[in-house]
């Protein structure tokens, strides 16, 4: 297990990666179901997703959760232990990433998988769907109040606002919402 870049208070994105026997890939989907909803209820988690395998026997779980405090309470807890010894013999952890995250690194690939990036236009359609509404507010509350202003305070407001409000409201909820067409599966 490596830790990189993980800072007290901040969002964390760990990445699992499990070994599936081969023939128990269905068995294991099953699991994984089960598990998620029992992560997804555990204080502090922003979201499970998994990422079935191109080839072979490898899955990966990306786990999105508040803090560190919250995310090491999950791994070291009853509930995560008890479903971790339902799947023995038909799949194992080999090995786990964890990096602390803004929500903009889901543009990027992930650590420890084989997942690519989505392609560039999908990436620039979704910034835009999440810019532009932002956008269009800041000009119409904002711009007007701030005519007087010397130009580079004016064009500081602009990215003030908008940057933090795409990186910690906007853009994880619409890379969630987005998650099947950014990421699709393998098989499409």
């Amino acid at each position: 297990m490596s830790t990189t870049d993980v800072r007290r208070g901040e969002p964390i994105t760990t990445v699992l990666t499990w070994e599936v026997r081969p023939g128990r890939e269905q068995e294991f989907e099953e699991w994984t179901h089960g598990i998620t909803r029992c992560a997804r209820r555990f204080p502090g988690n922003e979201g499970v997703s998994w990422l079935r395998p191109e080839e072979g026997h490898r899955f990966h779980a990306v786990l999105r959760w508040s803090d560190q405090h919250r995310l090491a309470a999950w791994l070291e807890s009853d509930e995560r232990a008890e479903w971790h010894a339902r799947i023995a013999g038909v799949a194992k952890e080999i090995g786990s990433e964890r990096q602390s995250t803004s929500g903009m690194e889901t543009w990027f690939s992930l650590p420890g998988t084989t997942v690519q990036a989505p392609p560039r236009w999908k990436m620039v359609l979704t910034t835009f769907l999440g810019a532009y509404p932002f956008t269009l507010l800041i000009q119409w509350l904002v711009t007007p109040r701030t005519g007087a202003w010397p130009l580079p305070l004016r064009a500081a407001v602009f990215p003030l606002v908008l940057l933090p409000t795409l990186t910690y409201l906007v853009m994880p909820r619409l890379s969630r919402l987005l998650r099947r067409w950014l990421y699709p599966p393998p098989d499409r």
